[in-house]
């Protein structure tokens, strides 16, 4: 019917009103079970949300407890409710430091407090910034424990501790029996509360070998700890290098070692020579001249010159009256003097304290602290080798580290509070962890001796 160019033309003003007609139509062709069928858009719910780098419908300041680099995942604690819940990551979610600077995840790190924006519905993770309102103490050696009152003495500061506290170590969660006074940690917190306690360096264990000719001497770690040796002992050590002094009647000699988190390191020590005893005549001045004198747990006469062989020992000077003074001397010396003065007690009530605890030791009859699980392995308190579980320890009130030992099986190490309470007192803990390899690492330590 036409044809050329009033052809072409017809059919453009055709396609033109078809299109015009599409756009103002109320109803629109999705995809759906019937390609074509037609729905209102008012009604249409296709259940698709279109999000960008703002999108969010929840917010909530939380701990950072766990990240999954592989599934690019982070999981946060909510410190209301205590439940866990974990967000998608990708290239939308920012990350900011406390003052909104731009930082990337990798600088935020397990324990963190954070304040979160999220979409609840695609469990994506919007923002996340390290939350103003939180506090953090980094690196903490000196610090006091207070596990029955549930608090934390920080300087003169005490901070309570509380359920939903967490306890970290290299990422991975912990009990807070786990921590040792020797730890090295970080805290975080929000006005008095503690949420947060990270070990920025934690401890290993020391064991020596080939030890006959030492038992009864002395072993200084570097400037953590200075012990006399006795038989099987396993030493809680702070991981790090260190210079491991040994000394017994005048001989001994120094070796390197090496302590590693969580693992047990054994230095051999059977090279060192004990050569003949030698001796230094240690005069003793004494205020109150009346004070009581006591080497190595054994009364000694200060009026004269005492003559003790060359090496460590302890020394504890007391008087009624007095605080008593209880310290470590070391003779290398033909002649030396030493001057001890006393503080006098505060109170009476420090001075029958003292008298109470000493009377004590005395008693034959004592009460005890059992050990009853995990059967079958090696018990220690504070470093001293005490029995095959089920076994028991005398029990003496305060802070105790009980470390628990199976080869083949991961040491752990427990701080616990032992009360005053005339009543037995009974510990079960966890199983080990198998860990499919010895215990015992000997690889650490070098054999840098020397003989004095």
């Amino acid at each position: 019917m036409f044809s050329g160019k009033k052809g072409q033309v017809f059919f453009l003003i055709v396609a033109l009103s078809l299109w015009l007609t599409a756009c103002t139509s109320p109803f629109r062709l999705i995809s759906g079970n019937e390609p074509g069928q037609a729905f209102p858009d008012k009604d249409t719910d296709t259940g698709f949300v279109v999000t960008g780098p703002d999108s969010y419908d929840s917010a909530d300041t939380a701990i950072l407890v766990g990240r999954d680099g592989e599934k690019n995942t982070a999981t946060f604690l909510n410190l209301e409710l205590g439940k866990r819940y974990t967000l998608s990551i990708d290239g939308t979610t920012g990350f900011y430091d406390k003052y909104g600077e731009s930082i990337s995840f990798d600088q935020v790190e397990t324990g963190d407090i954070v304040d979160v924006t999220f979409l609840k519905t695609k469990k994506h993770l919007t923002t996340l910034q390290l939350s103003p309102a939180a506090w953090s103490y980094e690196d903490v050696e000196r610090y006091e424990i207070h596990p029955v009152r549930g608090e934390i003495s920080i300087g003169s500061d005490i901070y309570k501790l509380t359920d939903n506290t967490q306890y970290l170590s290299e990422g991975r969660s912990m009990d807070s029996m786990d921590l040792n006074a020797s730890d090295v940690l970080s805290f975080q917190g929000i006005g008095s509360q503690i949420l947060s306690v990270r070990v920025e360096k934690g401890h290993g264990y020391l064991r020596l070998a080939n030890d006959e000719n030492f038992v009864g001497g002395w072993i200084e770690i570097g400037q953590t700890q200075i012990r006399r040796i006795t038989e099987d002992m396993l030493l809680l050590v702070p991981e790090g290098d260190y210079q491991v002094n040994i000394s017994n009647k005048g001989g001994g000699g120094i070796k390197s070692v090496t302590i590693h988190r969580n693992q047990e390191t054994t230095l051999d020590i059977g090279d060192l020579e004990i050569p003949e005893p030698q001796y230094g005549m240690v005069l003793f001045s004494l205020n109150p001249s009346s004070a009581e004198l006591y080497i190595d747990g054994e009364k000694v006469d200060p009026s004269g010159p005492v003559d003790l062989i060359y090496g460590i020992h302890q020394m504890i000077a007391r008087a009624e009256g007095y605080q008593s003074i209880t310290q470590y001397i070391r003779v290398s010396q033909e002649s030396a003097g030493i001057n001890v003065v006393l503080e006098p007690n505060e109170s009476e009530e420090e001075e029958e304290k003292e008298s109470s605890s000493s009377s004590g030791d005395t008693l034959t009859d004592y009460y005890k602290v059992y050990v009853d699980a995990p059967e079958g392995v090696e018990v220690y308190v504070d470093g001293n080798y005490v029995g095959i579980s089920p076994c028991s320890f005398k029990k003496n009130p305060g802070v105790r580290v009980i470390t628990l030992r199976k080869n083949y099986f991961e040491t752990r190490s427990y701080t616990v509070q032992v009360d005053d309470e005339e009543k037995d007192l009974s510990f079960s803990f966890a199983d080990l962890v198998y860990s499919g390899t010895s215990t015992v690492s000997g690889n650490s330590a070098s054999g840098n001796s020397s003989s004095r």
